[in-house]
């Protein structure tokens, strides 16, 4: 369990710096969204190339894979569903989906991985899934729903290829596929800013904390719950049902998606909900309390399957 905890602790600490800074006003009034901008153009996009150029792309096909993304697409489709039926919207709905389904795989999930699985690889196939398919279709659906359908259907067509975040994740792809080799006086700056970005997310985050309401409280409780129950519980119960009941799946391939399908809301969702400016507390909510909560169910799943 030390994983766990070391790994909660880091993300807790910056959180508390970031918030600290913005009780303090060290930043001034826009020091929030100059580090989300920070992150969603410059820093993340870095992070995502360096990451994907250097993976190993066949470790993406597995039936580990398949039951992340079968959970995944699970909560995600209950979320929009409901968010159908609601009239939530377009772009709230897509921040809920995705703070229902999307794991912290990164900064959360390698300590965790390495402490608790024993293996830090073991979550570079739901890192790569998350990058390069969740992460595009989610991002190009906020920038299609935007732009209100004013814009031509070609220029609307090629919307994945004009998110920085998007970009970084394919050109990424695109040498880790070929081989390419970079220079390291190329390679390294890139690298250097890349490291900018969970620091930046975390910090932004903090501060985002910063005068700030009880989470589950306001007009969004109501997404905030059914995203927070969906991340939590179902979840990591969906991956257990299809990984024992349909692929399976048992001793420690089990433990492995049952954990990283157990992993809270990964914090750069806030980050995507800043730049497109809409369902802002829902994420902030629903990462907070889904990391808090994660903690009880790690524990438990870990006691359970390990």
């Amino acid at each position: 369990m030390q994983g766990v905890l070391t790994g909660f602790a880091v993300i807790a600490v910056v959180i508390a710096v970031g918030y600290l800074i913005g009780r303090r006003g060290y930043l001034g009034d826009n020091g929030r969204e100059v580090l989300t901008k920070l992150a969603f153009h410059v820093a993340s996009p870095a992070l995502l190339f360096t990451t994907l150029a250097r993976a190993d792309l066949s470790m993406v096909f597995s039936s580990r894979l398949v039951v992340t993304a079968l959970s995944t697409a699970a909560m995600a489709g209950v979320f929009v569903a409901v968010g159908v039926v609601r009239g939530w919207g377009v772009g709230r709905t897509t921040i809920g989906a995705l703070c229902s389904s999307y794991v912290n795989s990164g900064n959360l999930g390698i300590p965790i991985a390495v402490y608790v699985l024993g293996d830090a690889s073991l979550v570079a196939p739901v890192l790569l899934f998350q990058l390069l398919l969740l992460t595009p279709i989610a991002l190009t659906v906020l920038d299609l729903s935007a732009r209100d359908g004013k814009d031509p259907l070609w220029l609307r067509l090629l919307t994945p290829l004009r998110n920085p975040i998007a970009v970084g994740s394919l050109a990424g792809v695109a040498v880790s596929a070929t081989g390419l080799r970079i220079p390291s006086a190329v390679m390294d700056p890139v690298t250097l800013i890349g490291n900018m970005s969970v620091p930046a997310v975390l910090l932004a985050f903090g501060i985002s904390l910063c005068g700030s309401t009880m989470p589950g409280r306001g007009p969004d409780r109501h997404l905030v719950l059914l995203s927070v129950a969906l991340k939590s519980v179902g979840q990591p119960a969906a991956a257990w049902a299809l990984a024992v009941g349909v692929f399976g799946l048992r001793g420690h391939q089990l433990l492995d998606v049952v954990v990283t399908s157990a992993l809270p809301a990964a914090q750069n969702l806030y980050t995507y909900a800043s730049s497109y400016r809409v369902g802002e507390r829902l994420a902030r909510d629903s990462i907070l309390v889904s990391t808090v909560l994660s903690v009880p169910v790690l524990v438990v799943v870990a006691a359970l399957l390990g």
